[in-house]
């Protein structure tokens, strides 16, 4: 084991002799004979294990260099044993409450000081055992959140693709519309109305649950979900359904679990409200305008846009810009007014997002 490293700070040259003497037959042993020069060697390479520092020094006291080694990163955590000639019991506890870990009077006591020495340098020695332990627990902490935080994010997207295989024609819908919302998101960060909503948990999290909004679609049977031309009414009632098939199924994996994670919750918001409209001419609820969850708003305007723009059996892919307009001209009607500012605003953004995400078939 490599004998500990003792730093020895004191301006009289009897005291630096009688202490390193005493200390190098068991210690690494490195003196210095004023403040100026204690900090320096305190801060090279290796870092003493303990600082005997004497008070009373001319130019920069023992006070000083202590305020010094603490205000150092690289020296902070060096305990400190106060050597001097002042006994009092006010001087004793002033240097404790400096930060001294420990108080020796003059004249020096050899066994004294060998016994003290010890005795910190036990506990520090105990005290980085337990830093390091905390080090590899935080580490094995954090590396295990990554991992489920990955299982989750890998999860909710094989749930997302296994609702896609029912409507092949969607390709990369879900990585568009998830990356549309975390666009419109970050717009309205700043927005007054947003502002306390729109943290940067509250838009992981919804960056996060975006990909269930159609989780519904698997219990749409293959007839209407797949049929090339236009629904009829009876059809187009079952289609709405989706919704709250989706919100449902959430809702009973939030029952089956029992501290279930906060994106199924706003999941499950998307999932029954993101067909619902400003005016309240949406479904399944009707609901009007701020009575629509936020997270559904932005869904609705994504996945619209994402739809106009995409090819289906019944129709062609529309250019960006007539779907710009058809959003544009939804502002307040489909669509709440400051998200559509906000589409406005992003456009070249969205269009990016758009080309990256491409249909690849």
């Amino acid at each position: 084991m490599t004998a500990e490293t003792i730093l020895i700070v004191d301006d009289e040259p009897t005291n630096l002799f009688l202490l390193t003497s005493m200390l190098r037959p068991e210690f690494v042993v490195r003196a210095a004979n004023s403040g100026e020069s204690a900090l320096r060697a305190a801060a090279s390479a290796p870092l003493p294990d303990l600082v005997l520092l004497d008070v009373m020094m001319p130019g920069m006291d023992g006070y000083v260099v202590l305020s010094r080694l603490r205000e150092n990163p690289a020296t902070r955590d060096i305990p400190v044993i106060f050597l001097t000639a002042l006994a009092e019991a006010d001087d004793e506890e002033r240097g404790l409450q400096r930060g001294a870990v420990d108080y020796i009077t003059k004249p020096i006591k050899p066994a004294v000081v060998l016994a003290r020495v010890r005795t910190q340098l036990e506990a520090k020695q105990a005290r980085d055992w337990l830093k390091n332990q905390n080090a590899t627990l935080e580490a094995e902490v954090e590396r295990r959140m990554l991992e489920n935080d990955r299982t989750q994010i890998v999860s909710i997207r094989a749930l997302a693709h296994l609702a896609e295989t029912r409507d092949p024609e969607t390709g990369s819908h879900i990585l568009r519309t998830q990356n549309y919302v975390r666009q419109l998101a970050i717009g309205l960060r700043e927005h007054p109305r947003f502002a306390e909503t729109m943290t940067d948990r509250y838009i992981d999290i919804l960056t996060r649950s975006a990909p269930l909004h159609d989780i519904g679609k698997v219990g749409i049977p293959d007839y209407i979900l797949l049929k090339p031309g236009k629904l009829t009414p009876e059809e187009w009632a079952i289609m709405q359904t989706h919704s709250q098939l989706g919100s449902d199924a959430i809702e009973q994996a939030e029952r089956d679990i029992e501290s279930p994670p906060e994106f199924l919750s706003v999941a499950k918001e998307i999932a029954r409200w993101h067909h619902e409209k400003w005016d309240g001419s949406g479904y399944p609820d009707g609901l009007i305008g701020d009575t629509i969850p936020v997270a559904a708003r932005l869904m609705a305007l994504a996945d619209v846009f994402d739809a106009l723009i995409s090819i289906r059996v019944y129709k062609p892919a529309m250019p960006y810009t007539d779907a710009h307009e058809i959003i544009s001209a939804g502002r307040g009607k489909h669509f709440d007014p400051d998200v559509v500012d906000v589409f406005i605003e992003s456009f070249v953004e969205f269009v990016a997002i758009a080309e990256r995400y491409g249909e690849t078939a």
